[in-house]
């Protein structure tokens, strides 16, 4: 625990006010030196009597004495308070004592009005400047000015006459009037002290739990990125055996479970993305790249992923053209308006879903508008925490994880494109982006799509210590017409390179997985192989690793590099790109 409890509070405030009255003790020790000699010295040049000097010699004895020395050179007078304490409190009951002496041994008897005036004077400046420096403990209030005053008093009022009693009680009201302000002032630095305290233990416990936050998330992250590899490995082989069993199926009458079985592990597939989505997004991994972004082909691109969703719930979709132009990351603007849309499609039953943007000076406007449920007001504020859904206490997977509304607003955050949110229950709810806009620019008509697939690499050699995985790949390549070597390490895969380099039918594609059998580091087995067999070994890296700093080092690497668990499709593609850029170079080359 952070926070003081009151013994503790009490102590640490009475540790301030010592050393803060034992700081301030030479300044003080000095006015109250100067004032007594100035008195004594009046007193001797009106009277000439020694008990003048006799006092003024007492008070030097007591000043020269300088008692709040001792505190400042003890070692560990802080640890020791209410000791130190009771010492300042006897020495300025000592001092008090010794200006309560002064009416009685420096006015003389009879009557002295003009010496009596001097002496009040004085030792009421004194009092209220002593006051002021010592009530920041509360026991030297009385000590410091009741026996100096009440002497006083006591000695004007012995006089006996009118004059010197008027004195004696003025004298008396002073005193009194002295002892509430010095209580007061004191009450006032207590308090401000307490406070200060207060919140620097207020202050200590958040930077606690601050850090406690952080390192909650850090390892969080670190816990995503750990248990993905794990996680994605089978994952990666579910997809790819199931690839081959449903080409296998297809025709068959059986190839309607194999398309579900597929469907479900997209579906698992789509889950981990988002999670390691929202693991790289907190970790600050993701660098957006701003550039001019037409919006016409992100609605086009949105429109074909989201059409036949929209059609299969009867929905209307629909996406109106813009020639708008807009400063953004599209990989990461694509990622933000598909997780809007897609929300919007799952909470919506009838009507329908609009797109549109629409320029305001500055910026451009995208609204995603829809028909359904709508969000009430108490939800409003929670529709961005992860794992939070409105109206899905069942947890239907059917609506997702409820997390990617928290990614929307990550991405917004990071791109600097608030977001704002209008709802009404059972009407339908509309989310806006604002974009900054920017002028249309030309663009360079793009070379024509072919339509048919690139032929995938004759010969691909394979490094995994997964004998799941090679299997899995090595049958969905088979099936595709590719011939496989599948090795577990790099000394396997370099005698394999070694005799194909040799023969009529060299490998193309190396693909590695960058885990390998007892910690070998498969980017250091790809890379030492691509420099030993030369550069048009084509190397595709596989990888469940999601640590910032490896994928950091893969980045660097200028390999090809692809997040487990791949879809045959994608790794087919990966593969097609690879052939394509090994064409190219060696058309370049001859």
């Amino acid at each position: 625990m952070n926070d003081l409890h009151p013994p503790e509070l009490a102590q640490r405030v009475l540790r301030e006010q010592v050393a803060a009255v034992h700081a301030n003790a030479p300044a003080a020790y000095l006015a109250d030196f100067l004032t007594a000699q100035s008195l004594g010295i009046g007193l001797f040049l009106a009277t000439w009597r020694w008990q003048v000097l006799l006092w003024m010699a007492l008070h030097l004895a007591l000043t020269l004495r300088r008692a709040y020395r001792r505190y400042q050179r003890s070692p560990d007078a802080a640890e020791h308070p209410e000791y130190w304490a009771r010492f300042n409190a006897r020495n300025v009951l000592l001092r008090s004592c010794v200006w309560g002496l002064a009416p009685w041994l420096c006015v003389p008897a009879g009557r002295n009005l003009g010496l009596w005036v001097m002496v009040i004077v004085m030792m009421m400046g004194g009092c209220a400047g002593g006051a002021l420096s010592l009530a920041v403990l509360k026991r030297n209030i009385p000590r410091f000015i009741v026996p100096s005053m009440a002497s006083l008093t006591l000695a004007l009022a012995w006089r006996g006459d009118s004059t010197h009693l008027f004195l004696a009680s003025g004298c008396l009201l002073y005193m009194c009037v002295m002892i509430m302000f010095a209580l007061q002032h004191h009450r006032l630095l207590t308090a401000s002290l307490t406070m200060r305290f207060e919140k620097e233990a207020l202050a200590e416990q958040l930077s606690h739990q601050i850090a406690a936050t952080q390192r909650a998330s850090e390892e969080k992250t670190r816990f995503l990125a750990a248990a993905s590899h794990d996680l994605r490995q089978p994952m990666h082989a579910i997809a790819l055996f199931g690839a081959v069993i449903e080409k296998k199926l297809r025709g068959s009458e059986d190839w309607d479970h194999a398309a579900r079985l597929m469907d479900a592990v997209g579906t698992l597939g789509d889950s981990l993305d988002t999670l390691l989505d929202i693991s790289r997004l907190d970790a600050g991994e993701v660098a957006p790249q701003i550039r001019p972004v037409e919006l016409n082909p992100l609605f086009l691109a949105l429109n074909n992923v989201f059409a036949a969703q929209a059609a299969d719930k009867e929905l209307q979709l629909r996406l109106r053209a813009t020639p708008c132009w807009v400063l953004s990351d599209p990989q990461l603007l694509q990622r933000l308006l598909s997780n809007l849309v897609d929300n919007a499609l799952k909470y919506t039953q009838r009507g329908g879903v609009v797109v549109a943007a629409r320029a305001r000076g500055p910026v451009v406007w995208i609204d995603i508008c829809d028909t359904g449920i709508g969000i009430a007001d108490e939800h409003l504020g929670r529709i961005f925490d992860e794992f939070y859904q409105v109206g899905n206490p069942g947890r239907d997977r059917a609506r997702g994880l409820g997390i990617g509304l928290s990614i929307v607003q990550r991405i917004s955050r990071l791109l600097a494109h608030p977001l704002q949110v209008r709802s009404r229950l059972h009407r339908g709810s509309r989310f806006r982006l604002v974009l900054p806009a920017v002028s249309a620019l030309g663009v360079a008509p793009s070379a024509a799509r072919q339509g048919a697939a690139l032929p995938l690499p004759h010969r691909v050699l394979i490094v995994d210590d997964e004998v799941a995985i090679r299997q899995a790949v090595t049958g969905l390549l088979q099936a595709h017409g590719v011939a496989i070597d599948a090795v577990a390490g790099e000394a396997e895969a370099g005698a394999v390179l070694s005799h194909a380099a040799h023969g009529s039918a060299p490998v193309e594609v190396l693909l590695c997985d960058v885990r390998l059998a007892d910690g070998a580091d498969g980017l250091a087995a790809a890379q030492r192989l691509r420099a030993r067999f030369g550069p048009g070994l084509q190397v595709l890296l596989i990888t469940g690793e999601t640590a910032p700093q490896r994928q950091q080092q893969m980045r660097d690497s200028g390999l090809q590099v692809l997040l487990k668990p791949v879809a045959a499709e994608r790794l087919l593609q990966a593969l097609s790109a690879l052939k394509r850029r090994d064409t190219t170079d060696t058309s370049m080359h001859s």
